[in-house]
């Protein structure tokens, strides 16, 4: 690598690096910004300052335990039923508005739910405790829409906020073209998957009781060649835009082409197997929840404890690296010193990854962080190693430290490798803190890797290249 390509590498590494350091603390940066726009009338941007995600165990909150009454269960329906309501539990939270829960099947009849923020243990078991309301919904008719257009029109030019607010309240009625009905999830006997026999499509049945049959067939009637919407807990009952998410953007309106009689439907259209189950399994929610009862664990994690926890955490990990600066300097002089560069610059692009994912951060994933910087500085001892073989030899600098780098990478890709293996097993089989321990690990292992086999190797070709190259007891 001649000087040129090694300057362009060392510019590139310092401007990610001032990036990552930016985009992980960005205050001090936001308001020199502020001052220069306000000197100069410029207007350079701002980084976002969104916060780290921090997990039960750092920022508080609530952790509950049920156990689900499966007694009425086949025991070949139990995996599915406890995996619906792990289901049905996550998508009420999520409605809450509560940020990054937890919702965990162990066992064949345990559910774990930690709610991190949420201060209220009652107001928690409440949420969970409401039984799913599966309800359907037909579009309103003309003459409804027309009369809330004409409201709308009468009620604009109003100035104070009542008044407002009735034509608010007017307008979200217009939004909505559709209306409830009278028939909800308790009408509904069973959901189940078949296949067409044809096309082998998936199609989706329903069944409901004799009261439910009743409504069933007059809401058809009057709703031939239109669409009857379908929602959970006041949402969209499947995700059918595939953004990962069910919010507003989201409906589910399977289109009737006639009257039917005899309580009994099917669901046609489908075309994803998986996404017909995932239906089926929440309209089955709405229809036959299974009684969760009280918890049978229940606490309160305070900030207070969760704030102890990071802040020692936050200083073991600066106490660790500053003793590994020290023994890098040590023992290695001028390589070690040009390590601890690189190990800074580790440090900010993995924490910038952990923001930019992002990660939900524990103290489990910080004790994996700071495991990943061990593992990142094993790496350069290697290097290092070869390095005073190839100079006790007599090799120029930049031969041993190309050399000291080849001949390392073999032990330091197959030390990584076996490494990875475990930590994947950990995160795919582990539950929620192994998982967050596997995960950091795994991410600091890969970003480690290139720390020391492409940061330290210009580090260390920028200075060899010098003056300060020559001086063989600063390298050895």
């Amino acid at each position: 690598m001649n000087n040129k390509n090694v300057v362009i590498s060392l510019i590139s590494i310092l401007a990610l690096a001032l990036v990552a350091g930016i985009f992980c603390y960005p205050n001090g940066y936001n308001q020199l910004v502020d001052n220069i726009n306000s000197k100069y009338n410029w207007k350079i941007w701002h980084f976002p300052t969104t916060d780290f995600k921090l997990g039960l165990d750092l920022k508080g909150g609530v952790h509950l335990e049920y156990q689900a009454d499966l007694s009425q269960i086949n025991d070949n329906d139990k995996s599915d039923v406890m995996e619906g309501l792990r289901d049905v539990i996550e998508r009420r939270v999520n409605i809450f508005g509560v940020t990054e829960p937890i919702v965990q099947v162990y066992g064949t009849d345990r559910i774990a739910v930690e709610l991190p923020g949420v201060e209220s243990i009652d107001s928690a078991i409440a949420w969970i405790g409401e039984t799913p309301l599966l309800e359907f919904w037909e579009l309103r008719p003309q003459e409804e829409i027309d009369k809330i257009n004409a409201k709308i029109e009468e009620l604009k030019g109003l100035t104070n906020f009542e008044e407002i607010q009735k034509i608010t309240d007017w307008q979200v009625a217009f939004e909505n073209p559709y209306k409830k009905t009278e028939l909800t999830g308790k009408y509904l006997k069973k959901a189940t998957l078949d296949f067409d026999q044809t096309t082998y499509a998936p199609i989706v049945e329903l069944k409901f009781d004799d009261e439910g049959a009743k409504l069933f067939e007059a809401i058809t009637e009057r709703n031939i060649g239109k669409t009857i919407a379908i929602t959970l807990d006041g949402a969209s009952i499947v995700d059918n835009n595939g953004d990962g998410k069910i919010d507003g953007s989201d409906s589910y309106a399977p289109r009737v082409e006639n009257k039917i009689s005899g309580g009994e439907a099917i669901i046609t259209g489908q075309t994803d197997i998986k996404a017909a189950k995932i239906l089926v399994q929440r309209l089955n929610q709405g229809a036959l929840p299974v009684p969760l009862g009280d918890p049978i664990v229940q606490k309160k994690v305070g900030p207070t404890l969760g704030s102890i926890s990071l802040n020692n955490a936050l200083w073991a990990g600066i106490y660790g690296i500053i003793g590994i600066v020290i023994f890098l300097v040590l023992l290695y002089r001028l390589p070690g010193l040009l390590a601890s560069f690189a190990l800074i610059v580790y440090c900010l692009i993995f924490l910038s990854l952990i923001k930019l994912i992002p990660v939900t951060m524990t103290l489990a994933g910080i004790g994996g962080i700071i495991l990943s910087i061990g593992m990142a500085v094993d790496a350069n001892i290697l290097i290092f190693s070869r390095m005073k073989e190839e100079l006790v030899k007599g090799t120029d600098t930049l031969t041993s430290i190309e050399e000291g780098c080849n001949r390392a990478w073999p032990s330091i890709r197959d030390g990584n490798f076996t490494t990875l293996i475990v930590a994947f097993t950990l995160y795919f089989l582990g539950t929620s803190f192994i998982k967050a321990f596997a995960f950091a690990l795994i991410v600091g292992i890969l970003i480690s890797m290139f720390s020391a086999m492409v940061v330290s190797r210009i580090f260390l070709k920028f200075v060899a290249k010098g003056k300060i190259g020559k001086i063989k007891w600063l390298w050895s």
